[in-house]
């Protein structure tokens, strides 16, 4: 795990036509921080990110609290490299980013102070897993961790990941794999979540859902 201060710019907040803020915003009036999480879906390129970031950054104006950005992202080339820039430049400069492309569950359960987090993103912290050689039991096991972490977790949260299931079927087998792995990590998390939000270009849609952990 790395905690890094970023140079970047003061973000401009961009309105969104939306009421998911206003409700996590109600939650947290009058100085008692109520847990409110959100989990963030959508495809590639569809405003995950930026609506996380731009979410959390009202919310500190909001309540005062200041934002931890757990990133997820490594660097294994040289069009990675650029993508983690562009998204670290765009964040607020007072903004704590904290690089953990592992143990996410640690790092949540280290959170004592009270803070706004965002986790970008759950579709990269799968992938780390895989990549390192986790078998399916493995994997089922720490999906379970971070979906009873964000259950007792006590602090707003943001977090994001991509929905890849909606295409056709991978051809080849571990391409399934993560689609598979990756669409019942979403499940679990979104159990836990008070909000689930879609992104379909750039506009978020509000999902109904059931009361979580009823289901």
């Amino acid at each position: 795990m790395r905690e890094i201060r970023l140079r970047g710019k003061v973000m401009e907040m961009r309105p969104y036509p939306w009421t998911v803020v206003e409700t996590v915003f109600s939650m947290m009036r009058g100085g008692t921080c109520v847990v409110g999480h959100t989990l963030i879906l959508g495809g590639a390129r569809s405003g995950k990110s930026r609506f996380a970031e731009e979410t959390a950054l009202q919310l500190s104006r909001e309540t005062s609290q200041p934002v931890v950005y757990i990133a997820t992202a490594t660097v294994t080339d040289s069009e990675m490299k650029n993508r983690i820039e562009a998204h670290q430049t765009r964040r607020p400069v007072e903004w704590t980013t904290v690089e953990e492309s592992m143990d996410v569950v640690q790092e949540l359960e280290q959170r004592r102070e009270p803070a706004i987090v965002v986790l970008d993103c759950l579709s990269l912290l799968l992938n780390n897993w895989m990549f390192a050689g986790l078998e399916d039991s493995v994997l089922a096991a720490r999906i379970e961790a971070l979906g009873r972490t964000f259950e007792s977790f006590r602090h707003p949260l943001l977090v994001v990941s991509n929905e890849v299931g909606q295409g056709i079927v991978p051809e080849n087998s571990l391409a399934r794999r993560y689609r598979d792995q990756l669409g019942t990590m979403n499940q679990r998390v979104a159990r836990t979540a008070e909000h689930v939000v879609w992104m379909v270009a750039g506009i978020p849609v509000e999902l109904q859902k059931w009361a979580p952990n009823k289901w």
